[in-house]
C-alpha cells in the first residue's frame, strides 16, 4: 500500500491551548443534537488530564449501532453489520489501515471530505452502484428529463417517494457519521461535502455542503419556491386521503429489513410499488404560490449541479492540503472532479470505500474496508472517543 505524502505536523486532535470547557461543549452539543439516535449499553469512564489546559480527552463506552437492538444488559452485535444486506461484504479494517487513516488525519491542516452513499448503506440506505444496490436488480432511477416531460413519470415519482418517506426518515445516524462530526467539533475537518440526500450528517450535528441536494426540501420548477417536504407530504394525504390511508396502514419493517410486503427501498427515499396503486387516481400538489410543477430539491440524473454550488466546492477542493473521499465511487463526474482538482492542485489524498472507484489510480491511499468500522477506531487513536451517554 502506498504511504502518505507527508504534510507537515500540528497538534494531535485537541490542542492543549483548548480549555476543558471548550472541549467538553463541543463533544457534547453534538451528542445532545443525536442523543435519540444513540442509546448507551454501559457508562463510559471518563479520564481527562489537566495541567492548566486538556491535554486528552478519552471516553471508553459501548454503543448500539441504530437499528440494532439495544438496552442496559445487551450488547449490540459486533457483526451487526456484516448481516445487512445493503452493506457490501469487506473483511475488518486492519491495524495498519486505522494507522494510515490516522496519519491522513494528524499530517493535514486543511482537510476536506466527501462522503458518498457508504456512509448511509450502513443505516439501511439502499446505494445505486454496490453489488448489492440499485442497479444490481436492474433498477432505472429516474431521470431529469423524464421528470421534466411526463405527468405521469411525475405521478410515479411522487407515489413511490410518499410511501418511502416515513421509512427512510426513520434511518439514524451510523456511528460514521457521528465519528465525523466529532472530528468537525474538534477542527480535524475543515469543509465537508455529502453527495447524499438524506440529511444524516445534520443529524448526527455536521453541516456539509450537499452537493446533490436534499429530499427534504421541496421546490417549484417555475418560480423557484421551495418549501419543507413535510409540509408537502401532508398536502398529498389531503388530496389523496384514502390513497394515503392504504399506505401508511402497512408495515414496511425497519430500514434494511426484508419485511416490506414486497416493495424495495431505493437510494432516493421512494419505494417500488405497483402502478395500479398510482396510474389514475393519485394526484400531485402543485406550487401555492404559482400553481407550477414541484419538484424535490435533488440533482437527478440528468441534470447539472447549480453553478453557485459546484464553484464553492471547487473553490475548497483547489485550496485543501488533503482530501478524504469516504464512501463514495465517484463514478459522477460532480465527485471525481473534486478529487481531481484537489490532486492536481497538490493536496494529499486517500479514499475509504468498499470496492473500486474512478479515483483510484489517482490516490497514493485506499482503504477498503466499512466506515462505521474505521473512523470510531481512528477517534480512538487519538485520544478522542464517542463519549458514553449518561
Amino acid at each position: 500500500m502506498a504511504m502518505l505524502m507527508r504534510l507537515p505536523s500540528h497538534p494531535p486532535f485537541f490542542s492543549t491551548s483548548r480549555s476543558a470547557s471548550e472541549v467538553l461543549g463541543s463533544i457534547m452539543s453534538i451528542l445532545q443534537s443525536s442523543h435519540k439516535s444513540w442509546q448507551s449499553l454501559s457508562r463510559g469512564r471518563r479520564v481527562i488530564l489537566f495541567q492548566g489546559h486538556v491535554k486528552s480527552f478519552k471516553t471508553s463506552c459501548q454503543i448500539s449501532i441504530p437499528g440494532a437492538s439495544s438496552g442496559t444488559e445487551e450488547r449490540a452485535p459486533t457483526n451487526f453489520l456484516r448481516d445487512k444486506k445493503l452493506v457490501p461484504d469487506s473483511d475488518p479494517p486492519t491495524t495498519s489501515d486505522v494507522n494510515l487513516l490516522y496519519q491522513f488525519f494528524e499530517q493535514s491542516n486543511k482537510l476536506m471530505v466527501l462522503t458518498g452513499a457508504g456512509i448511509s448503506t450502513e443505516c439501511g440506505i439502499p446505494d445505486y452502484r454496490s453489488p448489492n444496490g440499485a442497479y444490481s436488480s436492474g433498477f432505472k432511477p429516474i431521470t431529469h428529463q423524464e421528470f421534466l416531460r411526463s405527468s405521469r413519470a411525475r405521478r410515479r415519482y411522487w407515489a413511490r417517494s410518499y410511501a418511502g418517506w416515513r421509512r427512510f426518515t426513520a434511518a439514524q445516524p451510523s456511528a460514521a457519521h457521528v465519528a465525523l462530526a466529532s472530528l468537525e467539533k474538534a477542527s480535524r475537518i475543515n469543509f465537508m461535502i455529502t453527495q447524499n440526500v438524506d440529511r444524516l450528517h445534520h443529524r448526527a450535528g455536521s453541516n456539509p455542503l450537499e452537493l446533490h441536494g436534499t429530499v427534504y426540501t421541496v421546490v417549484c420548477l417555475d418560480c423557484g419556491f421551495s418549501f419543507c417536504r413535510n409540509l408537502f407530504q401532508d398536502q398529498v394525504k389531503e388530496l389523496n386521503p384514502k390513497w394515503a390511508a392504504a399506505i401508511e396502514s402497512l408495515d414496511y419493517g425497519n430500514p434494511g429489513s426484508d419485511k416490506s410486503f414486497g416493495m424495495k427501498q431505493r437510494p432516493d427515499g421512494d419505494i417500488e410499488i405497483d402502478e395500479k396503486f398510482w396510474e389514475e387516481d393519485f394526484h400531485i400538489p402543485t406550487c401555492q404560490k404559482c400553481d407550477g410543477v414541484l419538484k424535490p430539491d435533488v440533482i437527478f440524473f440528468g441534470d447539472n449541479v447549480p453553478k453557485d454550488r459546484a464553484d464553492k466546492a471547487m473553490e475548497a477542493a483547489k485550496g485543501c492540503d488533503a482530501f478524504l473521499v469516504l464512501g463514495s465511487s465517484m463514478m459522477t463526474m460532480s465527485a471525481f472532479r473534486l478529487v481531481r482538482a484537489a490532486h492536481e492542485a497538490g493536496a494529499a489524498t486517500a479514499i475509504v470505500n468498499v470496492g473500486v472507484t474512478r479515483a483510484d489510480d489517482l490516490v497514493p491511499l485506499k482503504i477498503n474496508a466499512r466506515l462505521g468500522e474505521i473512523l470510531p477506531r481512528v477517534l480512538d487513536m487519538g485520544s478522542l472517543s464517542i463519549p458514553a451517554l449518561l
